[in-house]
């Protein structure tokens, strides 16, 4: 296996590279694994043999959130700064997340209102606080915008990440490497084990509970801080990436159900971790070219926004729970892949990105640094020869003497 274990952040351990655009080239193929996953399971399509392929394609296309989830612990990891507080990480979180939720939200309620559906305050208010994943309850944890139930997981990851990180910053190599071996071993376990929960919640235990699916979490951060400390082991990105496929291929067509989440698990990992290390090194990825890169960006508010589209359109429409004949099922499918595109395209542009700006955390501390230091090279080249500021080395021009800095966003 082609190794990759001596890959550190330029800089050094405390200064990791905060741009990995092959790590978002991938949210996009994890987010079109769930709609082929929803596609498949809505009914949209009514041919019996073309809506078996789709399904076939698409069987373990849920496992998208799996990685968003080990994705997730890696990238906040291996951004964290030094000296970064809770308060403003978890202000940075809110504004990346809450905005698109608080629309979809009201888009979801709004939609159950025309429909005539039962709309509980209580099941309301739950989902509002996404609080909703840890309610066992038929209902309820799948509730107003059924996909929002994986933010009310990722916020109690980002809850427990920043009283984690300091322990984690801690932990001998042997401890990190023991929680990315043992997380495949728990998703396994988790199928003999739900037998200890009543069986109308099993789904819930396994699937949705956020302590249970916090295990994806810290296996990303367990990795990531392998890897910043130049101590991950793993293959190359054209390895890992047939490793996957070859996992994904065996899983959907011969391993039992119970195996298949355990195993994707590894494969993912090896995927994320590759593909962080060829951005590292500026070797080839095909991950990063500029369209993948913007349907990543944009690929949280497609998840967002797709099942809630796709529901609504085929219940307008009548064709909910029967599908739509010959090839309009397929035309259909594609149609709701553009339509919901072009909807996050604009959710991302209006809402997610100036409410980031508008609610994040004001740059401080190193970023302030550097503007101020900026400026101060600035004005020395504006006034070389004044009192207590040094003219231009000889021979020099004006602009050699300006500090360079790195992107400290």
């Amino acid at each position: 296996m082609t190794g990759a274990g001596t890959v550190a952040p330029p800089g050094g351990a405390g200064a990791p590279a905060d741009r990995l655009p092959s790590l978002t080239g991938l949210r996009w193929v994890a987010a079109l694994l769930v709609f082929g996953f929803h596609a498949a399971t809505m009914r949209i399509i009514a041919e019996p043999d073309v809506q078996g392929a789709v399904g076939k394609v698409f069987a373990l296309g849920l496992s998208g959130v799996q990685f968003f989830f080990i994705l997730s612990g890696f990238v906040l990891v291996w951004s964290a700064r030094p000296g970064q507080s809770r308060r403003a990480f978890w202000r940075r979180r809110f504004a990346k997340i809450y905005p698109n939720h608080l629309v979809l939200w009201a888009l979801a309620v709004l939609a159950a209102l025309w429909f005539a559906d039962p709309v509980p305050i209580g099941v309301a208010v739950e989902n509002l606080l996404l609080l909703q994943a840890w309610d066992p309850r038929s209902g309820h944890f799948y509730s107003i915008n059924t996909v929002s139930w994986s933010l009310s997981c990722e916020f109690f990851f980002y809850l427990c990440l920043p009283f984690a990180l300091p322990f984690v910053r801690r932990a001998r190599p042997w401890l990190l490497w023991a929680v990315v071996v043992a997380v495949p071993l728990v998703i396994l376990a988790l199928w003999p084990g739900q037998a200890l929960v009543p069986e109308e919640h099993r789904w819930w235990f396994t699937q949705v509970f956020p302590l249970v699916r916090s295990v994806e979490f810290w296996m990303g951060v367990a990795a990531a801080e392998l890897m910043r400390r130049g101590r991950w082991r793993g293959p190359r990105l054209p390895l890992a990436t047939v490793l996957f496929g070859l996992t994904w291929v065996a899983a959907a067509g011969w391993i039992r159900a119970e195996l298949w989440a355990a195993l994707l698990s590894a494969a993912y990992l090896l995927v994320i971790t590759a593909a962080a290390d060829a951005d590292v090194r500026g070797l080839r990825s095909p991950w990063r070219s500029r369209p993948l890169v913007w349907l990543g960006e944009v690929s949280f508010a497609f998840y967002l926004v797709h099942v809630l589209v796709i529901t609504t359109v085929l219940r307008l429409t009548g064709d909910w729970g029967v599908g739509l004949p010959g090839w309009w099922g397929p035309v259909a499918v594609l149609g709701f892949l553009l339509v919901n595109l072009g909807l996050a395209a604009l959710l991302h542009r209006y809402v997610e990105t100036p409410m980031m700006r508008l609610l994040g955390p004001r740059r401080t501390g190193r970023a302030d640094s550097a503007r101020r230091a900026v400026a101060a090279g600035a004005r020395r080249d504006a006034t070389p020869g004044a009192p207590g500021v040094p003219g231009p080395r000889p021979g020099a021009t004006p602009t050699d003497d300006r500090p360079v800095y790195a992107d400290t966003r």
